[in-house]
């Protein structure tokens, strides 16, 4: 006679069921936290028309594509640093710890019983990755890569217009915002 005492009966399609389950929760918040067609949308570029206007647009812009844009920043440190291959091995690590505690993260991150906003998490993660990174000894391509990568989001959200992006009334999930596809009739 065999007994179970003290375990918990799994079946390896319950295993199997929770990773698609994970996979398909982690597609769908990429997928609606970096709207790429939307950020790249050729009708919705123009100059803004007095600094106030770029401002404005900047401030906007730059909480609704927050994850884009710390995507292209990440995107030309990564180019930097092809010929530093220490550099690059302390990249990496830090990128696993940006997928786990930013980019697919289901839940809001609590730490020590107090929930820590997704600005806050994203700054740390900027800091300690810049830090981390000039240890490495790649000075000089760590700080142009980052000031080419800001220059490309700051040139980006001025240059494009806030007009097809709606409050979203629940807070939403991209700073407030929700998008606008279509103009309503």
């Amino acid at each position: 006679m065999s007994t179970t005492y003290g375990t918990i009966p799994t079946s390896p399609d319950d295993d199997a069921g929770s990773k698609v389950e994970f996979l398909s929760r982690t597609t769908e918040r990429i997928q609606t936290r970096r709207p790429w067609k939307e950020m790249f949308n050729p009708h919705s570029i123009s100059l803004p028309q007095a600094y106030p206007d770029t401002l404005s647009r900047i401030k906007t812009n730059f909480r609704y594509f927050l994850m884009n844009y710390a995507i292209i920043v990440l995107i030309f440190l990564f180019l930097s640093l092809l010929w530093h291959p220490i550099s690059l091995i302390v990249f990496v690590a830090l990128m696993a710890a940006w997928l786990f505690l930013y980019f697919l993260r289901d839940d809001q991150l609590v730490i020590f019983h107090h929930p820590v906003d997704d600005r806050v998490v994203m700054a740390v993660l900027s800091g300690v990755t810049i830090v981390l990174l000039l240890l490495t000894g790649a000075t000089m391509n760590i700080l142009c890569s980052i000031l080419v990568g800001v220059a490309v989001v700051v040139v980006h959200a001025a240059v494009r217009k806030t007009d097809d992006l709606c409050l979203d009334e629940d807070g939403g999930e991209a700073g407030g915002f929700l998008a606008v596809s279509s103009p309503v009739e």
